[in-house]
């Protein structure tokens, strides 16, 4: 079996992230999106296709040759609009895994719907089908139909776009007409497959992670961390450290005396947690960070070469790379009416459906001492403050 993992878009809901990087390679707890799926199914199948577009080389020099057991090789998807114009002239004779990097899937899941001797897709029981391509299976399974996004409740079976298909799906992908938006569509291929081709449903047994917006990567790195039931650590714990709950901490992390740590926690190699500093729940700090001394940080997302200088206070927030923040920097994460914090992405306000968001950071940003922020704010790539400066 072949595997075809579909990693060409650009994802603007994700900006400002995906920005500088693709979305298959934001972090998550501690490797990215196109690595998890890879880790689950590498050993499972004798070939990986990677579908690429959107800052291609850096997928490229990230995957490497991390699956030395099995051949990875890239074909770049033209400029034919929709998911399934990404699968269009590839050659293959085998029976084909496709995965959407969009969400990472549980290895079980995963390995059954390779195991099973049939052709298969995985399907989620949802609550609100307007909102997703809805399968119509009869009584044993089958498919018999996809509808994209139906207004009136029909069935309520979600495609989560992982497919086992024989290679007949890519002959069917050649030959669809486009539709009457112009794009290549996954309904008319599917629904044209079903027609000759047997097709099940069958539905998850564990969660899967779908990474739609920012915010999104602090629920998914929760995900992850609330499954630590032992402490991993690697290097240095001074004396009078107290931790509480389970940390992972990697070579070359130095955890200073009087650290408080309080449930669980990631910390990555070369980071450095200076004296009475309190992190707490679901955090995530990568490689080579500085926290400073009496700084706190919760629920928060801190990725390569970031410096949090003393007394400042970070929760809930994401702060991506050399990003530097001088002390005493304070913010709000909370409305005051609690209300949900609503989020402009791609001109409109999104309901995060959390009461507490504080603030999203791009490279290289630097934040004065004394500065101050409103909940939810977003500081694009390279922009900087001066002291005292409130983020409005």
């Amino acid at each position: 079996m072949k595997a075809i993992i579909l990693a060409a878009w650009e994802w603007s809901r994700l900006r400002p992230f995906t920005n500088t990087i693709p979305k298959p390679l934001i972090k998550i707890f501690w490797k990215s999106i196109i690595e998890h799926n890879l880790e689950n199914i590498y050993k499972e199948v004798i070939e990986i296709t990677i579908v690429v577009k959107y800052k291609s080389g850096l997928i490229k020099w990230t995957i490497w040759d991390n699956y030395k057991w099995v051949p990875v090789n890239y074909h770049l998807q033209s400029d034919e609009k929709w998911t399934w114009a990404a699968i269009r002239w590839i050659d293959t004779w085998l029976d084909v895994l496709i995965i959407n990097w969009d969400s990472i899937f549980d290895k079980k899941d995963l390995k059954k719907i390779i195991d099973y001797n049939w052709y298969w897709v995985l399907v989620k029981e949802v609550s609100s089908p307007e909102k997703y391509w809805i399968f119509k299976v009869d009584s044993e399974e089958n498919i018999r139909e996809i509808i994209e996004k139906p207004q009136v409740f029909l069935w309520n079976l979600a495609n989560l776009w992982v497919y086992k298909f024989n290679s007949k799906i890519i002959d069917l992908a050649n030959n669809i007409p486009l539709s009457s938006r112009w794009e290549y569509e996954i309904t008319d291929a599917i629904n044209e497959y079903v027609k000759i081709h047997p097709l099940k449903a069958i539905k998850i047994k564990k969660e899967f992670i779908d990474v739609w917006y920012p915010w999104d990567i602090l629920t998914s790195n929760e995900h992850f961390l609330n499954k630590l039931t032992k402490s991993d650590i690697k290097w240095d714990v001074e004396k009078d450290v107290h931790i509480k709950w389970n940390i992972i901490l990697e070579k070359w992390a130095v955890l200073k005396s009087w650290t408080y740590i309080e449930w669980n926690v990631y910390i990555w190699k070369n980071s450095i947690i200076w004296p009475n500093t309190y992190i707490r729940w679901n955090t995530v700090i990568w490689e080579s960070c500085k926290i400073w001394n009496a700084v706190e940080v919760k629920n928060s997302s801190i990725w390569d070469h970031t410096n949090i200088a003393h007394l400042s206070y970070v929760w809930d927030s994401i702060l991506w790379n050399n990003i530097n923040i001088g002390w005493w920097f304070i913010t709000a994460n909370l409305r005051h009416d609690k209300w949900n914090i609503r989020v402009p992405v791609k001109w409109k306000l999104v309901d995060s459906w959390l009461y507490k968001l504080w603030i999203i950071m791009w490279d290289n940003c630097k934040i004065w001492i004394k500065s101050y922020s409103m909940p939810w704010r977003v500081i694009e790539n390279d922009n900087f403050t001066t002291p005292g400066t409130i983020i409005k």
